[in-house]
């Protein structure tokens, strides 16, 4: 029989005075009513003093540094610093022995006048993502629906901070420009909008591929590019192609795939039997499978780099295998090319869920609770 989720476990955590404790425990008791596992966490000297608590919230202690209490510190400048330090590590320690048990802790509510929770919370308790999560104006997001910090925040440690920190003074800045359009997000943008002072000043492509007619004769470049692309090499290939019968393939210019999912891509390409051009950057090549190149040349190209809107625009175009990078994504939507999602990190998780389920304009590739994909999957899904 299959096991029903366990409730959330919450921590609550009032600072260690009368008139703090009593608002936070009546808050608890109302989060226990909705079916939530609440402990009252308290120190060992206070614990000493509380009546009976009801039965169904139970209560764990920590140290604050005094046999006594506050009332026992030379001064309270004394205990707030002991508790900070003292508190700190018994607090750690609690978390981790109840993480240990089968009710780890999901979240903790705690007292404002003890700044230095949130310091040690940041580092023990990861953003519950166990269940699908709902937000307004979004599809419901499984797990691996959400961006790679959110499901798996110890994957990418170096980058989290500056991926989190970019929103930390959202609320101080005049206005949010998000590139994106009313049309293709209006549920989204109607919501954000409301939190923010946000424009959708989409979508920021190349003016030449606009649907205005003026645009493209007043404006003929195709975006910057970071490195070389040999034009004429891949743009004659592509003209000696038919309609709508190229596979072309891209990871943009930072996303990377271990050697073993390189090999089953490659696996997937080779065997959905379409004509291809793949981009791996001059650092990937090494992944490539050995002899690849040669046994596929009457089928596909593999290039450093091209420039991707010309690609995208070509009447060869079949389908694009993308990371859903938002850039990709949006150059795709915008040119009315179907896609196969790979999305590998960050934000590309959620642009392959919408992708796929929301805009309909392509399929995801399958992958196990890691992410890990498939060559024949790839090659279904082409």
């Amino acid at each position: 029989m299959e096991q029903s989720p366990r409730p959330a476990h919450c921590l609550v955590f009032p600072y260690p005075m009368q008139g703090h404790i009593n608002p936070m425990h009546q808050f608890s008791k109302t989060l226990v009513s909705k079916g939530i596992k609440v402990t009252l966490v308290t120190t060992k000297f206070l614990s000493k003093s509380f009546q009976q608590l009801s039965g169904s919230m139970p209560v764990e202690t920590i140290s604050d540094g005094f046999e006594g209490g506050y009332a026992s510190a030379e001064s309270l400048e004394a205990y707030f610093s002991k508790f900070n330090k003292i508190g700190s590590e018994t607090l750690t320690k609690l978390i981790e022995k109840l993480n240990a048990t089968g009710f780890p802790v999901d979240c903790i509510v705690y007292d404002a006048m003890m700044t230095w929770v949130l310091d040690v919370v940041k580092r023990l308790i990861n953003v519950p993502v166990e269940n699908r999560v709902s937000l307004p104006g979004l599809s419901v997001l499984e797990p691996l629906d959400m961006p790679s910090f959110v499901h798996n925040p110890g994957l990418y440690p170096g980058l989290l901070d500056i991926m989190v920190n970019q929103f930390s003074d959202i609320d101080k800045v005049d206005w949010v420009l998000c590139n994106t359009f009313y049309k293709l997000e209006e549920e989204v943008i109607e919501w954000m909008s409301k939190q923010l002072r946000l424009r959708a000043i989409g979508p920021t492509i190349p003016r030449k591929f606009l649907n205005n007619q003026k645009t493209r004769e007043d404006d003929t470049d195709n975006g910057l590019q970071m490195f070389k692309p040999n034009t004429d090499a891949y743009m004659n290939w592509l003209n000696e192609q038919q309609d709508h019968s190229v596979i072309y393939v891209s990871f943009g210019s930072l996303a990377e795939l271990n050697a073993e999912q390189m090999q089953e891509l490659a696996y997937g390409i080779k065997q959905s039997g379409k004509h291809f051009l793949w981009v791996v950057r001059a650092s990937e090549e090494g992944k490539l499978p050995k002899g690849f190149v040669e046994e596929t040349s009457a089928k596909g190209i593999v290039v450093q780099w091209c420039s991707q809107m010309e690609v995208l625009a070509h009447k060869a175009l079949g389908c694009f295998v993308t990371h859903c990078g938002w850039n990709s994504t949006l150059e795709a939507l915008c040119l009315g090319v179907p896609m196969v999602a790979v999305p590998i990190w960050t934000d590309q998780r959620t642009n392959a869920k919408f992708v796929a389920d929301v805009w309909r304009m392509g399929v995801r590739v399958d992958t196990d609770k890691n992410g890990v994909f498939k060559g024949e999957i790839v090659g279904h899904c082409i």
